[in-house]
């Protein structure tokens, strides 16, 4: 089974809280991280912007990821999100095979 890490970036903390709680209580991911205050520069509608964001990283696995856009997208303000799953090649196996496990229903 591909284990894939999901970067994804939020408006605000408490987005990312309720974002992440839903991933895991509909097993869409295994586990959360959510990192603030991260600074982002990106060109958006012809300006440059400067804005404080907050990462939210899913642990799940590659054949949930559709299913994870999906629900993202319904519950994320942004109008284009940022998200992307990054696969895992190594790793510890029984934390991988844990990720793996919590998301059988």
């Amino acid at each position: 089974m591909q284990i894939v890490f999901v970067y994804i970036t939020i408006d605000s903390s408490e987005e990312a809280k309720t974002i992440g709680s839903t991933l895991v209580q509909e097993h869409l991911a295994a586990c959360v991280n959510i990192i603030d205050n991260m600074t982002s520069i990106f060109e958006w509608e012809g300006k440059v912007d400067l804005t404080q964001e907050t990462i939210l990283i899913a642990k799940t696995t590659a054949d949930r990821f559709e299913a994870l856009e999906e629900r993202v997208t319904e519950l994320h303000r942004y109008d284009l999100p940022c998200i992307v799953a990054l696969p895992i090649e190594k790793g510890y196996t029984p934390f991988l095979n844990w990720i793996a496990d919590s998301l059988i229903l």
